[in-house]
């Protein structure tokens, strides 16, 4: 296999599960969104199942909140936390190949 490279495809953003946020990621987000950290939280964020975390909330579809869809693009790319910024290297979900453009590619 190839190195990986992302060709953004937004694929890893429509997978439905919790993106974990830190208190430092609510600061720079809420920053970024020109709002306070209490409205960042209250709107943007859900307890996890576990109840250990915070976690980005989702659309009814089940996609992270910050992705626009046409074309592809994270609004909070610039502070995204590091969950996003770690996939899939440093963690992803069973069958990511197969969704991921980068990962098919990857394949190849």
């Amino acid at each position: 296999m190839g190195a990986f490279h992302c060709r953004r495809c937004g694929n890893c953003c429509r997978w439905p599960g919790a993106v974990r946020v830190s208190g430092e990621e609510c600061d720079a987000i809420a920053a970024y969104l020109g709002m306070t950290v209490e409205d960042f939280i209250d709107r943007f964020t859900r307890i996890t199942p576990d109840r250990q975390a915070l976690s980005l909330t989702e659309t009814g579809a089940g996609h992270c909140i910050f992705l626009d869809e046409d074309p592809p693009a994270c609004r909070i790319d610039a502070v995204k936390p590091r969950q996003c910024r770690d996939f899939p290297e440093h963690w992803n979900f069973p069958g990511w190949r197969n969704e991921c453009e980068g990962g098919r590619e990857d394949r190849e």
